[in-house]
């Protein structure tokens, strides 16, 4: 089932599909919630829930982001990892789902952690694939300061040419000569939200755990 909801000035939209365990598939930048469709049409006994992510896919960027976040682009709107996370737990609001597993690939990764530190007892498990809980180096600050630049300058197609190359692996294009097209019709954010996810990422909070926690603590993000 397809659907819509609203949440912070925006409509977002999200698949739902299955009957079991809950688990919500977080798809990465710049991709939509198709990027799962392959896994999900092979699951049993799981109700996967998944949405596109604010800006990408269906979902409105909306017109409620601050700017000022991102030093090196003051004027640049943030998505930050936070409202990802709260249009998240808006949708299992509205789905009346109180816990559910969470799967985040990239992006999506960043945004379990929001999650988790927004409502750790909706979480009964966490997935990450190519994520980690490090904030931006100094390189990568550069360089989502120079895509930022590049979006504004018209530049969002070669952008998304050059992912949609190098993301795909020779076997996979020996086996699927069609994948890198596929892969790149789902590119299709705006200039304007691909300016604020860069921002977004590039202002994520360092959720690296520099203390062991006593059996009693949640491990601290």
């Amino acid at each position: 089932m397809n659907d819509a909801y609203e949440a912070d000035g925006a409509k977002l939209v999200f698949h739902d599909t299955g009957a079991g365990l809950p688990v919500v598939f977080l798809h990465p930048t710049p991709l939509d919630r198709e990027y799962w469709r392959p896994l999900i049409e092979d699951l049993g006994g799981v109700r996967a829930i998944v949405p596109d992510l604010r800006g990408h896919g269906g979902s409105e960027l909306g017109h409620n982001l601050q700017k000022g976040g991102f030093a090196r682009v003051p004027d640049a709107p943030v998505l930050t990892m936070a409202q990802l996370a709260a249009d998240v737990l808006a949708l299992l609001d509205r789905l009346k789902v109180n816990e559910a597993i969470f799967a985040g690939c990239s992006i999506g990764g960043y945004v379990l952690l929001e999650i988790w530190r927004k409502a750790p007892k909706r979480v009964q498990g966490l997935v990450f694939i190519c994520s980690k809980p490090q904030p931006d180096a100094e390189f990568n600050l550069a360089k989502r300061a120079v895509t930022i630049s590049q979006a504004r300058a018209g530049g969002s197609p070669a952008i998304f040419d050059g992912m949609a190359q190098t993301l795909i692996g020779q076997t996979a294009r020996n086996r699927r000569p069609a994948i890198v097209a596929e892969l790149r019709s789902h590119m299709t954010l705006t200039p304007e939200a691909l300016v604020a996810v860069q921002a977004g990422l590039a202002t994520r909070p360092d959720s690296v755990c520099r203390s062991w926690p006593s059996p009693e603590e949640k491990i601290p993000l």
